[in-house]
This record gives structure tokens, sequence and C-alpha cells, in this order.
């Protein structure tokens, strides 16, 4: 499949566009491979090289229709956008406006904040993801699985935030919060005395020339919306984050998010140079910091800032070397991995793993899986419940709806509807003990409640 190539002009700092910069082999073969296997729908690859760029589009917008993805395609770039709430911080800390080890509750009159032993959560902690906020709120309780946001407000995140009981004093150690992403924005948005959306609009989308970017579409920017897809590919929404928004609902394109990554790589403006600066490590022992959002890392001699994301229907990855002189945006419409396909775009060289097929289903009878049912926590914030429902297995995770679950062998699960495989595992007398949640490259072993 030969994908359309769209070479973008965009320099924020003046001067013509040079050749436009080749995308890999083994990462285009990769790319090709996906949309062909039908495990993605679309992709878009926008590489940058120095002040030049180009954007590769491989499969089809709308299935069954020769319809290319391009520099214009509009996706849900998820938890990128907590690079652009993390850049708002630093933008008001440029402007006086606030300080990075304020307390939130400063920020937020009329907010009861949880506190750890008098000590306060801060934007800094909320920023880094050292706040001590679980990643999900205990009273996210979603009416409808398929856009689970959509109905948590604003009184929802107060009635959370003062109620909660933080497990340990802010600042101490990294755990990925959404809900603390969502306080962040709030609390930049009353600081300015203004809505996200117009928050967003003015430091960040107008003077950079982001037309197609918005946490509240445009119909123009609908018209281009590639729809969303589950692993299994079935089609599904795109997520309504409401007040979470600031932790992952803005729309974006690939020519948006050149120009977006361009602003941090050359010359940065104090905000952006701000926001990816090292300010904490990821684990006592670990290389990887986090800056503004940003995490930082270095491979083959080279330093690099990078984030993904990930909604129901769409992934994202974003990253640039630290010197400026590469990045690359990834956008697909389905929700599967592409963290090293961006990571290979970025570095050419970097091996991909083995293309991984999906697993096959098959039937077993329900006195078999009535073995499985029962709760598996991971600790007191985080449960997984199995359940066994009229048509199978299913398993939802604290504040998350639930997901089918489907057998590829004995005690071997996987999800059609995220990446991931659940395998449980038996005591000496054959019982089920516990189960191992693989997902994103990482298990965890989840120990069956007795």
């Amino acid at each position: 499949m030969t994908p359309t190539i769209a070479l973008l002009p965009l320099c924020l700092l003046g001067g013509a566009a040079l050749a436009a910069p080749v995308l890999d082999d083994a990462v285009r073969q990769r790319a090709e491979e996906l949309t062909r296997a039908g495990m993605l729908p679309s992709i878009v690859i926008a590489v940058i090289d120095g002040k030049s760029s180009a954007v590769y589009g491989f499969g089809s917008v709308h299935a069954g229709k020769n319809a290319k993805p391009g520099a214009d395609t509009v996706y849900q770039i998820g938890s990128i956008t907590k690079t652009m709430t993390a850049l708002l911080l630093a933008d008001a800390v440029v402007e006086g406006k606030v300080k990075l080890d304020a307390p939130v509750a400063a920020v937020l009159p009329g907010y009861t904040v949880p506190a750890f032993d008098g000590k306060q959560i801060s934007l800094l902690d909320l920023a880094t993801h050292y706040s001590s906020l679980p990643r999900l709120p205990d009273n996210f309780a979603p009416k409808d699985p398929a856009n689970p946001y959509a109905d948590y407000t604003e009184a929802k995140q107060r009635q959370f935030l003062a109620a909660y009981h933080l497990p340990r004093a802010p600042g101490t150690k990294f755990d990925y919060s959404n809900i603390g992403y969502a306080v962040l924005g709030t609390a930049l948005a009353a600081q300015a005395g203004s809505s996200y959306e117009a928050l967003l609009q003015k430091r960040i989308a107008v003077p950079l020339g982001m037309r197609s970017t918005s946490n509240t579409p445009t119909h123009g920017m609908r018209a281009r919306l590639a729809p969303g897809h589950l692993l299994s590919g079935e089609p599904t929404p795109a997520w309504d984050l409401n007040v979470v928004a600031p932790a992952g609902g803005v729309y974006s394109s690939a020519r948006d998010m050149v120009a977006y990554l361009q602003a941090y790589m050359f010359k940065p403006l104090r905000p952006y140079a701000l926001a990816i600066k090292p300010q904490r490590p990821l684990a006592p022992d670990s290389e990887t910091k986090i800056g503004l959002a940003w995490l930082l890392e270095q491979r083959q001699g080279q330093s690099y800032a990078w984030h993904s994301g990930q909604t129901g229907g769409y992934t994202s990855y974003a990253a640039f070397t630290t010197d400026g002189k590469r990045g690359v945006v990834v956008l697909t419409n389905a929700a599967r991995d592409i963290d090293a396909l961006g990571l290979s775009a970025l570095l050419p060289g970097t091996p991909l793993p083995p293309l991984k097929k999906p697993p096959v289903a098959i039937e077993l009878p329900r006195a078999a899986l009535a073995e499985y049912v029962g709760e598996y926590p991971l600790d007191k914030d985080f449960t997984l419940t199995v359940t066994l429902g009229k048509n199978g297995l299913e398993a939802a995770g604290t504040g998350v709806g639930s997901a089918a679950l489907f057998a590829s062998a004995k005690d071997q699960f996987f999800f059609r509807a995220i990446e991931a495989e659940l395998a449980f595992t038996r005591d000496a007398a054959g019982k089920i003990a516990g189960a191992v949640l693989t997902q994103g490259g990482q298990d965890v072993v989840l120990p069956r409640k007795q």
C-alpha cells in the first residue's frame, strides 16, 4: 500500500521548508502491515527533521472507502492533552500568576482538597503525578462504558476531593493520575477566570496557529474526524471527557501537532522550556525523569521527551529529541498501543517488536467459566472483579466499566475492547488462586480475594 505524502511547510521561526523528511523503512512497512491486516483502520505519522516536516498516511479513514488520512485528519489525542494542560501551568508560572509549589487549594476556592498530615498538594505535584491522588476517582461509576467520562461532572470531582484520604504525603511517589490532571486543569481555568477550552485556545492553539485543536471540536473538525474503533475493530464514539478533559479530551491533527512540537524544539519560549525541564524521577532508581507531564528519557545516546495517549477509540504518540533535530507524531483511530512504532520513527534503527497476531477465541463450558468468578485486588484502591453474565465472562476494574473476556486456552483470556490479557493461576489443589493482567508490556499480579 503506497502512503500519501504531504509536505507541511510549517516553520514557526520562519524560513523555507526543506526536503521532506524520510520515514524509516521499518516503520513504513509496519504501518502498512497494521492497516493491511485491519489492526489499525488508519494511521498518520508526522516526521519533523530540523525545520522541515512531512506527514505520511496509511489505511483509510472510512472503512470500505479509499479515504487516505492526511495532515488535516482529526483524531482524539488522549493523554497527550496533559502536556497542553502542563504547558498552561508553565505559562501561568512564567507570567507570574502562580508558583509551581503553590498549594492547589489556594487556586481552587470553594473546594476541599485533601492533605496528608498537613502536607498539601501543590501544582507541581499534580503536574508530575506526585499528588498521591489515584489514577481515577473512587466515585467514578460510568453509566455508559462506551463513553465513561460523559457523566463525571465538576460536582462529582468536588465531592471526590472532599471525601478522599491521601495514602501518603504528596511529593513522595510517582503515581499516574488522570483525576490529578483534571483537578490541575480546573484550577488553572479558575485562576484565569476562564473555561479550560478558552484558556487552551488563547494561550496555545491560537498563538501557534493550531486551527484543528480543541476540546470541543467544531463542525468542520468533526467532518474531518477519523471514526474511533475498539481493539476488536468495532466502531466506538469519541469520548466526552467533561471535567476530566484536561487529562485527555483534546482533538487535533498531524498538521497542528507538528506546530505544537516545533514550539518546544526550536529556541523554545520560556513556558515551553520550563515544561520540559526535568522535575522528578519516575522512581528512586529510575533514569527516566518527568518534567511538566513530559517524560524525559535517553536512548542511543539521545535525549528525548515523549508522551502517549489513548481513549476508547484512539491512540496517540508524540516525541521530540531535546536537541531540536527530530520529532514525531503518530495518530490512529483504534485503541491499540503504538508507542514502539512512534519511538522507532523518532530514533530510526530502534527495533520494533514482532507483530503479534490477535488471539483466536475458543468456547469454554459455563461451568468452567464459573471457576474464575471473583475479586482480584491489587491494593485498597483497585480491584479487578470478574463476573459471569449471559454472554460469558466480564471483568471490571475499580472505577472502570466492564469489558468482555474471551478464552484463548484454559486459564488464558484476552480482551477485545483493550489491548490486554488475563491469565489465571492455580494453587497446588487446582483452585484458582490469582490472576496476572498483562497490558502495555507489564504484568500485574492480582491475588484472588478469599
